[in-house]
């Protein structure tokens, strides 16, 4: 099964987390397709890659938080999103 290494932006932290492709591909999907409308809180984001999971995704793919956040921070890696520099909650936006 192909997998993909996930690592974190925070400075210092080493490692990688490996999950399934298919499991980074449909959360990365869900991402990129809820922030298309504009930048969203963090505490909204499970929620949002929720609404756009079918039910047999969501089933397959066991803790959605979880998974959000490891797929969150390796498109911050990437340069695919970007936390935005506002005071309050944690907000991210595509780039």
């Amino acid at each position: 099964m192909e997998k993909v290494a996930c690592r974190t932006p925070a400075e210092g932290r080493t490692g990688e987390t490996r999950i399934p492709a298919w499991k980074f591909e449909a959360v990365r999907a869900a991402i990129l397709d809820t922030l298309k409308d504009g930048p969203i809180r963090y505490a909204d984001l499970n929620a949002a890659v929720a609404d756009r999971l079918d039910a047999d995704t969501l089933d397959r793919l066991g803790k959605l938080g979880w998974h959000v956040v490891t797929v969150k921070l390796e498109m911050e890696v990437r340069g695919e999103i970007e936390r935005l520099d506002v005071k309050g909650p944690q907000q991210i936006r595509a780039v």
